[in-house]
């Protein structure tokens, strides 16, 4: 998505945060060790995307010399976060698999079996190394913020970037596993809420602001970028929605319509829902974790909905306000250059 999160430096600086984790756990005995090796593996294969957007709107802004270190090790911080989420989710969603091998609770569930615990000792260990493991990663996201060589007053700043990315998130994550699993189905408004919590913040606004602040952005351009992070983050998790209901198992990674066999509670289905075919919606959600047939259907009762359109419209609309926004005199052009490029791309994924 952006060519920054290829730079070297960018991946040697995530790899000295994960390396220092690893030398610290070997010292605590071969099962801790063993954790930071897992850790080491949780966070590796992904796109990288939130560092990149660190170093890109640092460079956007300017690049000052001065803190170019810093850039790297808050780039590093953000992925590191990142990892920290992701192994906490699947503990959520009591995943033991990502990306086809084992996650960091499946490894140490691995782990207690050869051990000789039964399988209720193996699911316990694996779940408390996951929680550590996440536990760990966010504590060195905010170690490496914290000692990152720039002046009080932006490190400063950008811990309280990182706090709030923090606390929305969770506060995000706990929206969605509460509108699972209670008979309450959030409005649009409130699915709209959730998904912005749960993406936006941590995922775009928050280190294209950090970015920011280090290449020496006012708080008018902070705030401009801010507004826009919040906008593509937004856009990025509907997009992602869309792919979970429609898209094709090359863009999953598993069989077609992953969320509609979850039954998840996106802001797609709240608006297939306040089209007046609730019961057609939940009858078909019901139906669609039995198989590829029923999925379809239900794939065909949120089109027929209109659901589907609506939401594209409205993905389209936040990335044209993006657009917009990428032309205010308050940022220099290769900060709005990036937000443009940034809404391209995230409209280019729409299923």
């Amino acid at each position: 998505m952006i060519p920054a999160a290829e730079h070297p430096d960018l991946q040697i600086a995530i790899e000295g945060a994960l390396a220092r984790v690893r030398e610290r756990a070997s010292q605590l005995g071969a099962t801790f060790g063993a954790l930071g090796d897992a850790i080491t593996r949780a966070a590796h294969g992904g796109k990288r995307l939130r560092p990149a957007l660190v170093t890109a709107s640092f460079e956007a802004f300017g690049a000052d010399e001065a803190n170019a270190s810093a850039a790297l090790s808050v780039a590093a911080a953000f992925e590191l976060l990142h990892t920290a989420f992701v192994v906490h989710d699947d503990v959520i969603d009591h995943d033991i698999v990502r990306r086809g091998v084992a996650n960091v609770g499946g490894e140490f569930r691995l782990r207690g079996r050869a051990a000789g615990a039964d399988a209720e000792g193996a699911a316990l260990l694996g779940d408390a190394a996951a929680i550590l493991a996440g536990d760990i990663l966010l504590h060195e996201a905010f170690r490496l913020v914290a000692m990152a060589h720039t002046d009080d007053a932006t490190r400063d700043r950008l811990l309280a970037l990182l706090d709030d990315a923090v606390l929305v998130s969770a506060a995000g994550e706990l929206a969605d596993v509460e509108n699972s699993v209670t008979s309450r189905h959030p409005s649009r408004g409130a699915a709209l809420d959730t998904a912005f919590n749960k993406t936006a913040v941590y995922s775009f606004r928050a280190p294209l602001q950090a970015g920011a602040v280090l290449g020496g952005a006012d708080t008018v351009a902070l705030r401009v970028l801010g507004e826009a992070g919040g906008k593509l983050g937004l856009a990025f998790q509907l997009v992602d929605d869309l792919i979970g209901a429609f898209g094709t198992t090359a863009q999953t990674g598993r069989d077609s319509g992953p969320d509609l066999r979850e039954a998840k509670r996106t802001p797609l289905v709240a608006l297939a829902r306040e089209s007046g075919a609730a019961p057609r919606v939940d009858q078909a959600l019901a139906l669609a974790r039995t198989g590829p047939v029923a999925v379809r259907e239900a794939q065909l009762v949120l089109e027929s909905s209109g659901a589907r359109e609506q939401l594209v419209a409205l993905i389209t609309d936040t990335l044209d306000a993006v657009r917009t926004a990428s032309h205010d005199p308050a940022l220099p052009d290769r900060a709005g250059a990036l937000l443009r490029s940034l809404a391209d791309c995230i409209e280019g994924r729409i299923p």
